[in-house]
């Protein structure tokens, strides 16, 4: 007779860790992602990918359901597969910061002074290429550095390359893309 406890009690701390989440609120629950995964803007709209955040990667968990957990990484808050993520055994406590008496330098964070990521793609495609992108968009057409402002880097790339015609097939966690000659082809899901 075999008895699979230790299984039950991790997913009882994992859920009791995300059902203290709300009741908590100096605790800060984080997760480790096992393998790199899409923050999703919004979980009803798979294409709605921010960037891809990769394995190792720590981010706050801010609320869960059964599939999603609703993330901050950096300065981006979205959605992410649960099961890409370990929760974190020990919550971090927040500290009040102290108030100091003495008035702050009139300079900004370093956080404030890297231009958004919205900014960056503006300036480099325009305002209508900037918003497609940054809603996690792809097509036809799209040339492979496009493709990493709006997807980030692929967790695989294949390469053929016959006289002068080259040949990729970039791989996501479930879904591949075809380039020829830097161009984006075709894509698809992921055959398991």
């Amino acid at each position: 007779m075999i008895i699979w406890v230790f299984p039950i009690i991790a997913q009882a701390n994992k859920v009791e860790i995300l059902q203290n989440l709300e009741t908590n609120q100096n605790d800060v629950i984080t997760a480790t992602l096992k393998s790199s995964s899409r923050l999703f803007k919004d979980k009803e709209d798979l294409t709605s990918v921010i960037l891809i955040i990769p394995s190792g990667s720590t981010v706050n968990v801010l609320a869960s359901d059964s599939i999603y957990l609703h993330v901050n990484y950096m300065e981006d808050e979205g959605f992410i597969y649960r099961r890409d993520a370990v929760i974190d055994k020990n919550p971090i406590i927040k500290t009040q910061p102290v108030q100091s008496r003495q008035p702050e330098p009139e300079t900004q964070p370093a956080q404030e002074q890297n231009v958004s990521r919205y900014a960056y793609l503006e300036n480099k495609y325009g305002s209508s290429m900037a918003a497609r992108l940054n809603d996690g968009k792809i097509w036809k057409g799209m040339n492979s550095e496009m493709v990493k402002d709006s997807w980030g880097k692929a967790d695989k790339i294949n390469r053929t390359i016959n006289g002068n015609i080259i040949k990729e097939e970039w791989i996501f966690s479930t879904t591949w893309l075809y380039f020829e000659n830097n161009t984006l082809l075709e894509w698809g899901p992921v055959k398991k």
